[in-house]
C-alpha cells in the first residue's frame, strides 16, 4: 500500500517537475529571443548611425571642398583700381583658356563694366560691342568665339567669375560677372571658372558709383573703364622671388667670408 502512494507521490512529483522544467525552458527560450531581438535591433541602429555619419561626413567634406586656383593670375587696371583673378583651370578648361586668349591679345583693354548692381554683380561687357578702340583682326576672330557652357556645383558666391550667356547654354563669348554677394539662384546656371583673389577695395568702390536701371540691368550712370590688363604667373613670381633671396644670402655670405678674411689673414 505505501509502495503504492510513494509510487504516486513519485509520479506526480515527476510531473510537477516536468511542468516546472517546461516552464524554466519557456522562460529561457523567450528570454534568449528577447536578448536575440534586441542585439538584431541594436546592431540595425549601430548601422544606420554608421551609415548616417558616413553621409554627412561625406557631404560635409564635398561642401568644404574648394576648387583649386591655378598658378595663373590675371589683373584688370580700371579707372576705380586694379581687380585681380585667379581661376580654375580644372573646373572650367576651356573656359579658361579662352579667357586669358582674349586677356594675351589685348581684348578687354579700353572695354568697360556695363552693369553693378550693388549686392549682386559687376558685369564686364561684350568686348566685341564694349570697347571704345577698334580690334584687329586677331582680337575679333577670337571674341566671336563662343565656349561650351562648363556648368559645375560651385556656388555662387561673393568673388567668383561667372560667364555671361544668353538662353542657349553654349553661347558665353567674353562677358562675364563678378559676385558682389551671394547668389544662390544662378548656381548651375551659368559657367564659373574663377574668382577675385584681390581687389575688393577696388569693387567696393564700383558699387559707390550712381546707378540708373534700365529693364533688368542695374547700370553705373559713368562709365567703369578697363584701361589695361596684364597676366602673371604666381609660381614664376616666386621662383624670382626666391632667386632674389639666395643671391642676397650669397652676396652676405661673400661679404662674411672676406671679413673673416681679413680677420685672420695679415
Amino acid at each position: 500500500m505505501e509502495t503504492s502512494i510513494d509510487l504516486v507521490r513519485l509520479q506526480a512529483y515527476g510531473h510537477l517537475r516536468g511542468r516546472t522544467t517546461n516552464r524554466v525552458g519557456s522562460r529561457e527560450a523567450a528570454e534568449k529571443t528577447r536578448v536575440d531581438t534586441m542585439r538584431k535591433r541594436s546592431a540595425g541602429l549601430a548601422y544606420a548611425a554608421i551609415v548616417f555619419l558616413l553621409v554627412l561626413s561625406f557631404e560635409r567634406s564635398f561642401a568644404s571642398v574648394e576648387p583649386r586656383l591655378g598658378s595663373a593670375r590675371v589683373v584688370f587696371q580700371t579707372n576705380y583700381g586694379d581687380i585681380e583673378f585667379g581661376f580654375f583651370p580644372e573646373i572650367a578648361p576651356k573656359t579658361v583658356e579662352h579667357i586669358f586668349k582674349l586677356v594675351r591679345l589685348g581684348c578687354y583693354n579700353t572695354n568697360h563694366f556695363f552693369r553693378v548692381d550693388k549686392g549682386f554683380v559687376a558685369q564686364v561687357a561684350d568686348v566685341v560691342m564694349g570697347r571704345s578702340a577698334p580690334m584687329n583682326e586677331d582680337q575679333r576672330f577670337e571674341a566671336e568665339k563662343t565656349v561650351v557652357g562648363e556648368f559645375s556645383k560651385i556656388k555662387h558666391v561673393k568673388g567668383i567669375l561667372s560667364m555671361g550667356r544668353y538662353s542657349d547654354p553654349d553661347s558665353a563669348s567674353s562677358s562675364f560677372s563678378i559676385l558682389l554677394g551671394d547668389a544662390p539662384h544662378l548656381d548651375g546656371e551659368y559657367a564659373i571658372f574663377g574668382m577675385v583673389t584681390k581687389g575688393f577695395n577696388t569693387l567696393k568702390r564700383l558699387e559707390e558709383v550712381p546707378t540708373r536701371r534700365e529693364g533688368i540691368f542695374v547700370m553705373p550712370t559713368e562709365r567703369i573703364t578697363i584701361l589695361s590688363t596684364y597676366f602673371y604667373d604666381e609660381e614664376g613670381e616666386s621662383c624670382e622671388r626666391e632667386k632674389s633671396i639666395l643671391k642676397r644670402r650669397l652676396s652676405e655670405s661673400a661679404i662674411e667670408v672676406e671679413r673673416q678674411r681679413m680677420k685672420c689673414l695679415p
